[in-house]
């Protein structure tokens, strides 16, 4: 009589063979494309700080600058849920192409794009914060990342009148940031009766900035136009630099107030969305050639100071009128509050969509 096999000695079933897709997807999980992207970001910022010394042959600031729009490029596909490969070599194409025709509108376009860019990736690249502080870290994220977008943009060497380049950097990085923030936030219906409320606010608060100069000469008394004028050159004798408004007022706050709705609520993405009124303007900050470059760099500084405390103000009246109270009571229940804090989102290094 033959024995019937045991089940032990049965041999194991195969491992199943990994497709291509699931090589990618594993490659896509690990740290190595993290690694290598920040990698190329810091060479071609070396590349940048170099040619702004300079030290070196003269095409380093045109070719950091390919590198720089090409790996923010990639990052911002990956972050939204696009095609990486595709925008990324697109960036390469258009900012080598730019360069090696030298034609003024081209390299113009070219640097309009990357500080459209980067001050789309800075509001993309933040996570929600449970605190304070936490929101307080993705804003310096933010405006970091939009920095080296500015050097980046410099380096193509653009010929600009200021005040339209400004403005279409800021249009471009606006209109971005709200279409992927249209998306992750659900539509309009996903606003909800606050989220309409702040948006709202938003909107005049950002209207109100651009037009802040021209509403001072229109309705504005001589005493009150002659008091700011001398505080805003008190400020840059004195200071060395003076913040933007819309950096300081609009852009910092709404990002930091947002990242901390986030956490709690879908709608803190149309806060975070006012952000790039911030990162665009970090990023256009050097192209001013009247304006020297320490006194820039001091402006962004000083407006993310200002904007930090302006988002601290914000937030906790809104944790005040949503429900906490003072004392040993009040710190209780904002430690209860922050353990519930816990709306999932993506990791900083995945794909928000």
């Amino acid at each position: 009589m033959v024995d019937e096999p045991d089940a032990s000695d049965a041999a194991e079933p195969r491992p199943a063979r990994r497709t291509w897709e699931d090589r990618v997807t594993a490659f896509g999980e690990s740290r190595a494309p993290v690694a290598a992207w920040f990698v190329l970001v810091a060479a071609g910022l070396a590349a940048l700080v170099c040619a702004m010394v300079p030290v070196g042959p003269h095409w380093l600031g045109g070719a950091g600058s390919v590198v720089v729009v090409a790996a923010y490029s990639w990052a911002l596909a990956a972050r939204t849920g696009g095609r990486p490969v595709v925008f990324g070599t697109l960036a390469v194409a258009i900012g080598v192409a730019a360069l090696l025709v030298d034609e003024d509108a081209l390299r113009t376009g070219a640097a309009v794009t990357t500080a459209a860019v980067a001050a789309v990736l800075g509001v993309m690249a933040t996570v929600p914060a449970v605190t304070y502080w936490r929101a307080a870290r993705e804003c310096v994220l933010a405006v970091a990342i939009a920095a080296v977008g500015a050097l980046a943009t410099l380096g193509f060497e653009p010929t600009i009148t200021v005040t339209r380049f400004e403005y279409a950097t800021f249009g471009l990085s606006m209109i971005g940031a709200f279409a992927v923030v249209y998306r992750l936030g659900a539509g309009l219906h996903g606003l909800g009766r606050r989220g309409v409320v702040i948006v709202v606010v938003g909107g005049v608060l950002l209207t109100a900035t651009l037009l802040y100069a021209e509403l001072l000469r229109r309705y504005g008394t001589p005493e009150l136009v002659s008091t700011l004028l001398d505080a805003v050159g008190w400020s840059r004798r004195e200071l060395g630099a003076f913040p933007r408004p819309i950096v300081s007022v609009l852009g910092v706050p709404a990002l930091a107030y947002g990242c901390h709705m986030r956490a709690r609520r879908r709608q803190g993405w149309w806060i975070c969305a006012f952000g790039a009124a911030a990162t665009s303007a970090v990023a256009n900050s050097l192209a001013n050639p009247a304006i020297e470059r320490s006194e820039s760099v001091l402006s962004v500084v000083y407006g993310l100071v200002v904007g930090l405390v302006i988002g601290f103000v914000v937030i906790r009246l809104d944790l005040l009128l949503t429900g906490e109270t003072r004392g040993s009571r009040g710190r209780r229940s904002r430690a209860a509050e922050q353990a519930s804090a816990l709306r999932p989102e993506p990791a900083r290094g995945k794909a928000l969509l």
